[in-house]
């Protein structure tokens, strides 16, 4: 079979010029992967697959973690080249127990203030929350 007579016609691959400006991007500075979509028009899911394989190669590495709504680190952000990747900042589980702790406390004071619930001073001596009838 006989390729299509193109001699006047010029082939334009798609594919390539979208992978050339996604890594001339790399180039220029550290992106996360949501930023890099948004400078080259490719879909996020795309950039993820081409930034993971590029990962996988050794073609680049993750210079920083960006924190997500949350506060965690779930967010990476690559730079092209070889390197270490950055670690991950975890919390402690005091830390950790700590904020639920917080957010109970938070819970129940909004529930007192809307008049659904009210302290209520145990035998032990603690408070604690007791449902409005």
């Amino acid at each position: 079979m006989n390729p299509p007579n193109n001699s006047k016609k010029r082939c334009i691959k798609i594919n390539a010029i979208t992978q050339a400006d996604l890594i001339a991007h790399m180039i220029e500075g550290i992106h996360s992967c949501q930023g890099l979509a948004d400078l080259t028009g490719l879909h996020y899911v795309t950039v993820l697959h081409y930034t993971r394989e590029l990962h996988r190669a050794g073609a680049a590495h993750i210079a920083s973690w960006e924190k997500d709504v949350r506060g965690r680190d779930s967010v990476k952000v690559y730079k092209l080249g070889k390197g270490k990747d950055a670690k991950r900042e975890k919390l402690s589980s005091i830390e950790r127990q700590a904020r639920v702790r917080a957010r109970k406390k938070a819970h129940n004071m909004a529930k007192v203030m809307a008049g659904t619930a009210r302290f209520v001073q145990s035998d032990n001596g603690r408070l604690r929350v007791e449902a409005v009838e």
